[in-house]
């Protein structure tokens, strides 16, 4: 049986190598968005807002949010000072970023930073590395401009967004409050 082992089987004779029916993990793809993106992206953001659906700000979707949204956001993917990446794993699209070029305040430093926005990875693919991928790209485009710092707006009920948004070295420094009138 030891010769068996040494030419790549177990004890009982059987291979030690993969199978190559055996699926291997496949591998996540970060990509810029475009405009023949359109539907994945639209499909994506609203996702999110509805999962949202009963925080104060993001339960108020238009009953036309579809139409508009295709709208905005084909304008959003032809603009020189954003793009919107895509994470993709065996074809289908699990997860969306957006980072815009934004100005600071004309009072304080830097004057420019980079705002992300519109994050949403599916629920399955959660917890798999597909933010950690998406930000990536989005610290690489920041970079490229020159921008020292990146932003970002997340819900107070998301607790989970939250504690991966501290893992990714974010820190909260301010609170978006809202009164109705």
């Amino acid at each position: 049986m030891r010769r068996a082992r040494d030419q790549g089987r177990g004890a009982r004779g059987e291979s030690l190598r993969r199978s190559s029916r055996v699926p291997r993990p496949s591998s996540l793809v970060v990509r810029p968005a475009s405009p023949e993106d359109l539907d994945a992206v639209v499909a994506l953001r609203l996702a999110l807002l509805r999962e949202h659906g009963t925080n104060p700000v993001y339960r108020r979707l238009r009953p036309d949010a579809p139409e508009r949204a295709r709208k905005l956001f084909a304008s959003q993917l032809g603009s020189p000072q954003e793009v919107t990446y895509l994470a993709e794993r065996d074809g289908e699209v699990i997860g969306i970023l957006r980072c815009v070029e934004s100005a600071g305040s004309p009072l304080l430093y830097p004057a420019q930073y980079g705002y992300v926005s519109s994050v949403y990875v599916a629920p399955a693919a959660r917890r798999r590395g597909v933010l950690k991928a998406l930000l990536a790209e989005a610290v690489r485009w920041c970079e490229q401009r020159g921008l020292p710092e990146i932003r970002l707006h997340s819900t107070s009920d998301g607790e989970s967004a939250n504690a991966a948004w501290s893992a990714l070295g974010f820190e909260i420094v301010e609170h978006l409050r809202v009164k109705s009138i």
